[in-house]
């Protein structure tokens, strides 16, 4: 593996190559990307695909790659023109992709924005509120992720964050009676380290969920698009978006074995089986 540090506008870009460029097979590079994980939360899958060059790297102001920007916030369209600058630096053409929650929306505005980079990409549970019916429900739920991360800190924000996104179904009057989630309750730990600057819970990827897909771009785009739910996550917030954004593209949503990070293997602690999820995407790669 060789990993290359690129200068952007407002950041510098570290990101991985495993394997020869240009390919030795002939196929695009295999990019993996998320939001907020880094590169090392796909080393169970990439480890999964030894027959190809396989890329990944980390989000600006995560990770090993810094900000020059000054700027905090996640941003569907400047993260895409980072992946474009990488793809532009790896010079091996367009690329297959995969990618995972907010990564999900950051292929997503760059198949829109940079339709010939890709030429597959399998974007696994982008948890894209725009879409839902229940958006502005979503939204206030969020909200008070937000309201306990800042009150009480990581533990109070991690456990809000649970409720919600284990949550089956619309947000409605029965979601927001709930008590407020017990920090304990979740494993979370209930004393305040002082920090705000959690990527999921301080409101900084707030442009992620809102972000607005252009289905008709999608559509138009020579990129194949395929929308994916996992197995485990039932009719919870980032399952629902997708299986919209799947019909208004004219298709279902396929099914991905295991939980949202179901790729992960046990070094992130949350492991789900990345072999059998390996197997599932390769039925949709070149």
């Amino acid at each position: 593996m060789s990993t290359h540090t690129l200068e952007t506008t407002g950041a510098n870009l570290v990101y991985d190559v495993e394997g020869p460029l240009p390919t030795a097979d002939g196929r695009p590079p295999l990019f993996m990307i998320g939001q907020p994980m880094c590169a090392d939360g796909f080393r169970a899958l990439a480890a999964r695909f030894p027959d190809r060059t396989v890329v990944t790297y980390d989000p600006r102001g995560l990770g090993r790659s810094t900000r020059t920007d000054g700027r905090t916030d996640n941003d569907p369209g400047t993260q895409a023109r980072d992946v474009h600058a990488i793809i532009e630096a790896l010079g091996a053409g367009p690329v297959e992709m995969f990618a995972s929650s907010g990564g999900a929306v950051t292929a997503l505005a760059l198949v829109t924005a940079h339709p010939d980079d890709v030429t597959t990409l399998v974007a696994h549970e982008p948890p894209l509120v725009s879409v839902l019916p229940d958006a502005d429900a979503a939204r206030r739920a969020m909200a008070a992720v937000r309201d306990a991360y800042q009150a009480k800190g990581w533990g109070a924000g991690m456990a809000a964050f649970m409720a919600v996104t284990s949550w089956q179904g619309e947000y409605t009057d029965a979601y927001f009676a709930q008590p407020v989630p017990d920090p304990a309750a979740y494993g979370m730990p209930t004393e305040d380290d002082g920090k705000r600057d959690d990527p999921l819970l301080s409101g900084t990827s707030d442009a992620i969920m809102d972000y607005e897909p252009d289905v008709a771009a999608l559509a138009a785009a020579p990129a194949r698009v395929v929308v994916a739910v996992a197995e485990e996550t039932g009719d919870a917030l980032t399952a629902r978006p997708a299986r919209v954004l799947a019909a208004r593209l004219g298709g279902e949503a396929p099914v991905f074995p295991s939980h949202h990070g179901g790729f992960a293997g046990p070094e992130t602690g949350y492991p789900g089986k990345p072999e059998a999820f390996a197997d599932k995407l390769r039925t949709f790669l070149s």
